[in-house]
């Protein structure tokens, strides 16, 4: 406790050294730090940003936190590259942490993934254990506000996972007292989750604290069931930094909490059964001095190189080319609903780590649009299951999923249901690798039906790859027929990081006319097709080509088959490449071909403005410019907000062969 106070001080001592904001522990050291003694090498803990004595207690030295607080390169967690007290640990000797972001409550969702993962991982014995495993997920009371924490915790009651989710409650959110923010604290909050046990302790306490905390991890460590344990704290410091106590407390606010220092009580129990009042002096001094050394050994540290800036924005993938046979001799054709099933299959088959969950993807129906059908029936409820209607948890949990060494696949019904999700696809997903300095990709598939086809309507014909592009640090595929979704589905399974794959439903059966082509010769269970490596579907003439008569048509999704029939018009004067990833994007090929033709279009289903398509429309454009004979075009949807369902209406919002047909008739005779 003198040490985390020692650290504090120093800080606030040197506040144009510690420019970078912080939080630190004050307040909270009794409970952080008999949390942290019971936890063992086998243990995972996710700690909040104000929990520095945490990881002191579980074998941190103050000159590593110090290195994460001035931004060093040699930081362990990030690299200089996030908040003090934002670690992230594969370390062997000590209980393990996945990447820790500073948006208040987001952890509990992750956290609960590796809950979810150990218990998966014992079931099916894919891992001994000295110790039987407990998660602790470390929050502050106000963001149990969150209403992901609500689906952790339902998630984590329903499912009874050996997780214990630790509140903080110092009454303050910044700013926010108690009152403003809630109507009771966390305990009598989680009341009503059956299946959740609870308890309070006095986190001001050491004594108290270090016996309940004993007991909790006993429970969940023996019982294998899910615990939250409040503990009342104070707020002695400054919430952050930047926003320093005196800016909202006043001095009857900041003399109540300071008459509970844990510090002080610990020091007086002390005292109360005769320790030496020097010795304890003496420990103070010590954690002083040690605190100093570390503080100017941090200092001088090396900062990052510059160049490093750009590493670890992906983890690398194996796959990286075109292997296997993708048309098997004698081989039948099949759907693409079919290739992505019969994938999933064989690589379950063979990796007891791969699960499938989501909406509706059990047994009883094997989803909404058949597209997990027999999967549930033949691995069971333990593999392939539903979830509640949790689209931030079913997106969350794979990052707990796959620090544990899982590979989960899973399904959001719709694309236009995905924004639930986006929050942890930003702010945890994307940057786990790159802000845990390459510890913690995020290896998993997200399955999304997207797409706009026979009156599907407002809410269920949406196009989301713009929003998820413009999200750095995840990859985007987006198959048009069934042997590249076969082959691209597998070669996300082994790529470290995560993948989003848009299945337009409309080529899901082929029933959309012009869509024919979308079933193929389904390729062997060896075949893979990395990621970031588009396709010449259509050939222009190579005589029209030199003649200069030619046009370059970028496309992806039903586009592809928009882009098919209005060829069929133009004598082999156009061309057509299906990109069937939009991160990483083949931008080589396409400023190849738009080189030798001198105009393109790019078409998307998407509402055009602000769109991906614009965007690399832009690019080409800047890459192509002294080799084009014509502006880039670009062809989408009408910018109206929703997809109507009428079809009529339908119809006049989306491209379609007709619309481009138009634009490839403008385009050549200019």
């Amino acid at each position: 406790m003198m040490l985390a106070k020692a650290m504090a001080d120093i800080y606030e001592e040197n506040r144009n050294v510690c420019k970078y904001v912080h939080s630190t522990s004050r307040g909270h050291e009794a409970i952080q730090l008999a949390t942290a003694y019971q936890l063992k090498k086998e243990d995972w803990v996710s700690p909040y940003y104000r929990d520095e004595s945490l990881l002191l207690g579980i074998g941190f030295e103050p000159y590593q936190l110090m290195l994460q607080l001035l931004a060093k390169a040699d930081d362990p967690f990030s690299g200089g590259r996030s908040y003090y007290s934002h670690p992230s640990s594969k370390d062997e000797k000590m209980p393990k942490i996945i990447h820790q972001s500073s948006a208040t409550g987001m952890q509990a969702i992750p956290t609960t993934g590796v809950a979810q993962g150990i218990k998966y991982i014992q079931e099916f014995k894919l891992k001994e254990f000295e110790n039987a495993p407990v998660v602790v997920c470390s929050l502050g009371d106000n963001s149990v506000t969150e209403g992901e924490v609500s689906e952790a915790l339902q998630f984590a009651a329903l499912h009874q996972l050996p997780i214990i989710f630790l509140v903080q409650d110092n009454e303050w959110g910044i700013s926010v007292t108690k009152e403003e923010a809630r109507t009771c604290d966390a305990y009598d909050f989680v009341s009503g989750f059956d299946g959740l046990s609870r308890m309070r302790v006095d986190g001001t306490d050491f004594i108290e604290s270090f016996e309940v905390m004993k007991k909790a991890v006993d429970f969940v460590r023996t019982e294998r069931k899910p615990l939250v344990v409040c503990a009342k704290t104070v707020l002695i410091g400054h919430h952050t930094s930047g926003v320093r106590r005196e800016f909202y407390r006043d001095e009857e606010d900041l003399a109540k909490h300071r008459a509970k220092d844990p510090g002080e009580i610990l020091r007086k129990q002390l005292l109360d059964t005769g320790i030496d009042e020097e010795l304890l002096k003496q420990i103070t001094k010590k954690s002083r001095l040690e605190a100093e050394e570390a503080f100017e050994k941090a200092k001088n540290a090396e900062d990052p190189i510059p160049e490093t800036v750009m590493q670890h924005i992906f983890a690398p993938t194996p796959i990286t080319e075109e292997v296997g046979i993708r048309e098997p001799e004698n081989g039948e054709k099949i759907v693409m609903v079919d290739a992505a099933i019969h994938a999933i299959q064989e690589l379950m088959w063979k990796h007891p780590e791969a699960l499938l969950y989501g909406q509706d993807v059990g047994e009883r129906i094997g989803g909404v649009f058949r597209e997990t059908v027999t999967l549930g029936k033949k691995f069971g409820n333990k593999r392939v299951f539903n979830t509640a209607i949790q689209e931030a948890y079913i997106i969350g949990s794979t990052i707990g999923m796959s620090a544990v060494g899982l590979k989960p696949i899973v399904e959001v019904q719709f694309a236009d249901y995905i924004y639930p999700g986006i929050n942890q696809l930003i702010t945890e997903i994307s940057k786990s690798n790159y802000l845990s300095n390459g510890k913690f990709p995020v290896s998993n598939i997200i399955r999304v039906p997207i797409g706009a086809y026979g009156g599907g309507g407002p809410y269920h014909s949406g196009s989301v790859e713009s929003i998820l592009a413009n999200i750095k640090g995840i990859k985007i595929a987006y198959p048009s027929n069934a042997a590249d979704f076969k082959g691209l589905l597998k070669a996300a399974y082994y790529d470290p990081n995560p993948v989003i794959m848009l299945e337009h439903k409309g080529l899901y059966w082929s029933k959309v006319p012009g869509t024919e082509d979308a079933k193929t010769i389904e390729p062997a269970e060896d075949y893979m097709l990395p990621l970031g490596k588009g396709n010449v579907v259509i050939e222009a003439n190579q005589n029209e080509i030199k003649k200069g008569r030619t046009l370059l048509v970028v496309t992806y999704g039903m586009g592809v088959y928009w882009a098919k029939e209005a060829v069929k018009n133009f004598n082999e004067r156009v061309e057509v490449i299906d990109l069937r990833t939009l991160i990483p994007l083949d931008e080589e090929l396409v400023f190849e071909r738009v080189k030798v033709h001198g105009k393109c279009i790019v078409l998307t289903e998407e509402q055009l403005n602000n769109s991906f398509a614009e965007a690399f429309a832009h690019r080409i454009s800047r890459n192509c410019f002294t080799y084009l004979d014509a502006p880039i075009e670009t062809m989408g949807a009408l910018d109206v907000p929703a997809v109507p369902i009428n079809l009529v209406l339908e119809k006049e919002m989306l491209p379609n062969a007709e619309k481009l047909t138009k634009k490839i008739e403008e385009m050549l005779t200019q």
